[in-house]
């Protein structure tokens, strides 16, 4: 699996129980305002809601805060966030992307250069990274889903590139802009998926050690810390052993 997969497994393992969920509730709830301000109070109608509203449950996100959520689109009421995304190069030489929805560019901005910087690394600019990139669409199921083959045939069907299967579950990956297409025709043969996302997907990792792993970790799991950051990704690959070391510790 790529490094940054490898990772995030992981921080689910890890991180997940440690995370306070009122700030993992917090980044949810904005991402379904932004959604729902953006276009129609409804995720039937509204792609990037249902979608925000689909990964919300994934978390278990009570359905009152969801819809409150939405009512301060649809109030009004909401505030005026920005999208930004910030690139740079972490310890080793790293690329890194920070997605982020701020209602202060300067804070956010300061606060991720601080982190890159404190971690040995550097914050660029747009574009000094991204083009190390794919952006794709990514749709996980629990193992209960089916084995790898049933999985393997409904993603076929539905139009999806590539099919990751292992113990934790069933990764699923298509053209960012087929997401909603594929997404809809899996559900019809597996019924409802756990998430589905926009990611950014590396085109090659670079392999790192305990140690440069570690680094990495710190400083992703720091920008994660962020109110106002969203998505981290790192395109950093760690052998078995390794891996096998970091999940234990």
């Amino acid at each position: 699996m790529a490094g940054h997969s490898q990772f995030k497994n992981i921080m689910h393992r890890k991180g997940r129980q440690d995370a306070a969920k009122s700030k993992v509730f917090s980044k949810l709830a904005r991402e379904i305002t932004v959604a729902a301000k953006l276009g129609v109070p409804d995720p039937a109608m509204n792609p990037r809601l249902r979608l925000a509203v689909q990964n919300a449950k994934a978390e278990s996100m009570p359905k009152d805060n969801i819809q409150r959520a939405i009512n301060k689109a649809a109030g009004g009421d909401a505030e005026n966030y920005d999208e930004v995304r910030y690139e740079g190069y972490g310890p080793g030489g790293i690329a890194l992307i920070v997605e982020a929805l701020t209602d202060n560019r300067n804070r956010t901005a300061s606060n991720v250069r601080a982190a890159f910087t404190k971690a040995g690394g550097a914050l660029g600019e747009t574009g000094s990274v991204s083009f190390l990139w794919d952006r794709v669409g990514e749709i996980f199921y629990k193992p209960e889903a089916g084995d790898a083959d049933k999985v393997m045939e409904a993603a076929i069907d539905a139009g999806a590139d590539d099919v990751v299967s292992d113990e934790d579950g069933h990764v699923i990956q298509c053209a960012f802009e087929n997401v909603g297409e594929v997404s809809k025709a899996l559900e019809t043969a597996l019924g409802e998926a756990d998430s589905v996302k926009i990611v950014w997907k590396p085109q090659t990792n670079v392999p790192v050690d305990e140690e440069r792993a570690q680094s990495l970790m710190k400083l992703v799991a720091n920008l994660e810390d962020d109110d106002d950051v969203q998505n981290v990704y790192a395109n950093f690959e760690v052998d078995e052993a390794t891996l096998a070391k970091l999940s234990a510790a």
